[in-house]
């Protein structure tokens, strides 16, 4: 066999960028597939002249051809933060179903392994915590998040259907929330928010009381979890994300604390649906990739800060 070829969907955006990225590192031949709705050609910037990466600049959601070989398929196509999947319902949720049949097809006819980027919030606002693989969830399909939700539930059940009934080699990661450079100053999520709005000397916002948990997992951690599952011949959901969990008032605290700004805190109504609580069970991935996430918050944030300080820069720049 050759050199292994993979195609990225949503290769430019921030998870895209840093796996094609890994992937192009380990030798392999990488075709990035983006419509650039949410993604960017800045993420991709360093990898356009290597010969070992392609960019194709297209929609997943219509019928998709790639030429010769492909060995591995990596679905990362989608609107990913509640700013954007409310900004773009519809093709948030075309992408997760038509995207992810013409994804599947594709795989079917190149007899390629696939990867599916699938999401915490299959769980919705859960009643079990922390959240393992089994449990089914809590979600609201006619609530505004479940334009994503539904989308992301509705991939998995497509997967399996052609891994049950072709034999596809699947693999399913439900990735937390993940953070690091390469995230959009204007995602609408609470780190690239509080990061902005502290940098600026802006009050930082804070919806509910933030009384409310997430786990933060810095991007690198994932890419290895990622990769490792890729390798690991197990058809069905792996949760990928730091089990350290953390109140978002506490993040926004550590943030002021981190950047040395003179921000205050301001509070706002919740979002309809939004989460209460967020945090992994891995013990899957222990036991299957032997795998969990080694860079500590505080670290994370230090870098994730120098990416938004240099970004600030250009923006103010421009």
């Amino acid at each position: 066999m050759g050199k292994i070829r993979a195609l990225v969907t949503g290769g430019a955006g921030f998870l895209g960028s840093h796996l094609c990225r890994r992937l192009v590192q380990e030798g392999w031949e990488v075709i990035c597939m983006d419509n650039l709705l949410t993604g960017s050609m800045d993420n991709i910037a360093d990898l356009l002249g290597n010969p070992l990466f392609q960019f194709i600049h297209y929609d997943v959601t219509q019928y998709v051809y790639v030429p010769g070989e492909l060995h591995y398929i990596l679905h990362f196509a989608s609107p990913a933060s509640p700013k954007d999947y409310l900004e773009h319902p519809i093709h948030t949720l075309k992408v997760g179903s038509l995207g992810t049949h013409k994804i599947l097809g594709l795989a079917k006819e190149k007899k390629a392994t696939v990867l599916l980027a699938s999401t915490s919030e299959v769980y919705g606002d859960p009643q079990v915590h922390p959240q393992p693989e089994d449990y089914w969830g809590h979600v609201n399909p006619i609530g505004p998040r479940g334009v994503y939700d539904e989308a992301k539930r509705f991939m998995e059940a497509m997967a399996m259907a052609y891994h049950r009934t072709y034999g596809i080699p699947i693999r399913i990661a439900r990735i937390f929330n993940t953070y690091g450079p390469n995230m959009r100053l204007n995602d609408g999520r609470a780190l690239p928010n509080f990061f902005c709005q502290a940098l600026k000397g802006e009050p930082l916002t804070v919806y509910g009381d933030g009384s409310q948990t997430r786990s933060f997992c810095y991007v690198d951690d994932l890419i290895e979890g990622l990769w490792r599952l890729l390798h690991c011949d197990y058809p069905y959901p792996v949760n990928l994300g730091n089990p350290e969990e953390v109140t978002i008032l506490q993040v926004a605290k550590e943030i002021i604390d981190l950047t040395k700004s003179k921000s205050k805190i301001v509070f706002k109504p919740l979002p309809v649906n939004d989460p209460k609580v967020r945090r992994p069970d891995i013990s899957k991935a222990k036991e299957l990739l032997n795998w969990e996430p080694k860079i500590p918050r505080k670290e994370g944030f230090k870098k994730t800060l120098e990416y938004f300080k240099t970004q600030l820069q250009h923006t103010h720049a421009v």
